[in-house]
């Protein structure tokens, strides 16, 4: 029989008292006590962070505490650990893929050393974990396969002083596929055996990842949460295995406490409330929220869901306790914490080391010089929306598809002022050398060019209709609530010219016939292969036309695509002369 959750109070009053007294030489032997310990959504963020945003947290009574930090993190671990016979701590994906320069400049593999040293055990597959590819993360992350120039674009030296050589942990997940398929392509789960006693931990990754923004991948497939789930704690069942964990990078909300539970909703409560009540704890991530609850299981039992924030914000902890002879776990027994991740700790030194160590290798990395150009480009726009920044990043584009087999395509579209959401023009590229000493006039550093442009999202080609083309021009003027008229321009390659009649309506402003891809009318009827970034194909920007385009092929992330033009040559900024206003009529 199953009970509801105790504080952790309580159940530790009770161990204590029942340890005081003789135990019969007959007694059946106690529970096994397992400690879990779990991150989530860490993103990259080995360096402390001073911002209020990523740097703090409100505990219960509304005061502010200063938390995060690999040297602090790994310290509050150790610390918890103390005591504990039988530990393991994992995370519940988007370790990598994240924003931090010193991290991000060098493929996440920072990341990797600070896990591995951090005694991460294994992570389920969070979105971002696929950022790249299946095989990258596989077999880069994983195995420690190096890609392209060995210490330029992977396999770095680390601050021992060795070369990458992958993770040390378990990358697993249930539902990631081949296009078409219901097997697995990494480890499905994880068994994990204490004194003998199994404990089976099944890894899931939120079914928005394979058509997610930046982890856009059209040759893999999602299956569903709760029918994965199901599926393989009836396997671990058949091999003996009566406790199963949940690791699932999907997530939800519970209020803004880090250590309570209110209102609790999303996508990950709705799994709790479905899946087996063969699963006796769900950990989640994803939404970068934070809540510790107990939520009935279809058969009414509770079950811990947690979800520990991100950024290193947090750690779970939570305790065990099973049965040695029927191997389950004694619910009524469990207990769940969420610890925020304290400055006022001794911080690790060496994890200090570490951050040290790669914040000077991402300084030096920043100023390295990856290309030349032969004037500013800027985001500065004239009348008709065009910038030399937006035109450049469209043939960008447009060169990235040509270079990827199956892309080939037939013109580039750039977001330059989005209707919505977040700009990928990040900053002006100017000719005149900045402030780094390593910096000279034209020359374009690793660092200026991170700046610029991109948010680590994936050129995609696709297939579109001349009609979808010709709605996407028109949504670049779009009616507001209140009447007026916001101007949204898209940016288009070299090989694309267009006209608009401004005095004419919202929605009628553009004519086929008076925009021509390579010197040719666009056919409304026809097909055509489309490049532009996942984010504005899917609407993140605000332009619905580009809705049910086929096809997709995925080519480089902005960043590389970005470097490997500006590696082709000196870039002269081009002509301002691709979108055009027809003269008003008289």
């Amino acid at each position: 029989m199953r009970f509801p959750l105790r504080s952790a109070l309580t159940v530790t009053a009770c161990v204590a008292a029942a340890t005081l007294g003789a135990v019969p030489a007959d007694a059946a032997p106690g529970p096994v006590d397992v400690q879990l310990l779990s991150i989530t959504d860490f993103h990259g963020y080995i360096t402390p962070q001073n911002d209020a945003a990523n740097g703090t947290i409100k505990d219960p009574q509304g005061n502010t505490l200063v938390v995060g930090g690999a040297p602090y993190l790994a310290t509050h671990l150790n610390n918890l650990r103390a005591g504990h016979r039988y530990t393991i701590t994992f995370s519940a994906g988007d370790n990598f893929s994240g924003w931090p320069s010193e991290v991000a400049y060098h493929a996440d593999e920072p990341t990797i050393e600070f896990m591995n040293r951090a005694g991460i055990d294994f992570t389920t597959v969070g979105n971002h974990e696929l950022d790249r590819s299946l095989e990258f993360l596989r077999d880069h992350m994983g195995k420690g396969e190096c890609f392209g120039e060995v210490g330029v674009d992977s396999c770095f030296t680390d601050s021992s002083g060795k070369r990458f050589k992958g993770a040390d942990f378990a990358i697993s997940t249930a539902n990631i596929t081949r296009k078409g398929s219901t097997s697995p392509l990494l480890p499905p789960y994880v068994i994990k055996r204490f004194n003998g006693v199994p404990v089976g931990f099944i890894n899931l990754t939120t079914p928005t990842t394979v058509e997610g923004s930046t982890s856009y991948q059209p040759s893999l497939d999602n299956l569903a949460l709760v029918e994965t789930a199901n599926r393989y704690a009836a396997e671990l069942k058949r091999k003996g295995v009566q406790a199963i964990v949940a690791n699932v990078h999907e997530g939800g909300t519970a209020g803004d406490v880090y250590d309570r539970c209110t209102d609790p909703r999303g996508p990950v409560i709705d799994f709790a409330k479905q899946a087996t009540p063969d699963i006796d704890v769900i950990v989640s991530g994803h939404w970068h929220a934070y809540f510790n609850c107990s939520i009935p299981d279809p058969e009414g039992n509770p079950r811990p869901v947690v979800e520990a924030g991100y950024h290193g914000k947090l750690i779970n902890e939570i305790n065990l306790k099973i049965d040695r002879s029927t191997r389950e776990v004694i619910r009524s027994a469990t207990t769940s914490v969420n610890h925020p991740v304290t400055r006022d700790v001794a911080p690790d030194a060496d994890m200090v080391k570490l951050v040290d160590y790669w914040k000077a290798k991402g300084a030096e990395t920043a100023a390295r010089p990856v290309g030349t150009i032969t004037g500013d480009l800027t985001r500065t726009r004239d009348a008709d929306g065009e910038s030399t920044l937006g035109n450049m990043i469209a043939d960008v584009e447009y060169a990235d598809s040509q270079r990827t087999p199956g892309g080939g395509a037939d013109l580039a579209m750039v977001a330059v002022a989005p209707a919505k959401g977040s700009n990928s023009l990040r900053g002006d590229l100017k000719f005149a050398k900045s402030t780094n000493p390593g910096d000279s006039d034209g020359a374009v550093l690793f660092g200026e060019a991170w700046n610029t442009w991109g948010y680590a999202n994936p050129v995609l080609t696709v297939t579109v209709k001349g009609s979808q083309l010709e709605r996407a021009l028109e949504e670049q003027w779009q009616t507001q609530p209140n009447g007026s008229v916001k101007f949204a321009p898209l940016a288009v390659s070299k090989n694309v010219k267009f006209s608009y009649d401004a005095g004419k309506p919202v929605g009628d402003r553009i004519k086929p016939e008076q925009v021509l891809i390579n010197g040719q009318p666009l056919d409304t009827g026809k097909t055509y292969r489309l490049a532009a970034l996942a984010y504005t194909l899917i609407g993140g920007d605000g332009y619905t036309a580009f809705a049910g385009f086929t096809d997709a092929v995925r080519g480089n992330r902005d960043y590389e695509a970005f470097r490997e033009y500006l590696r082709q040559g000196p870039v002269t900024p081009p002509a301002l002369d691709r979108a055009t206003a027809l003269p008003a009529a008289q």
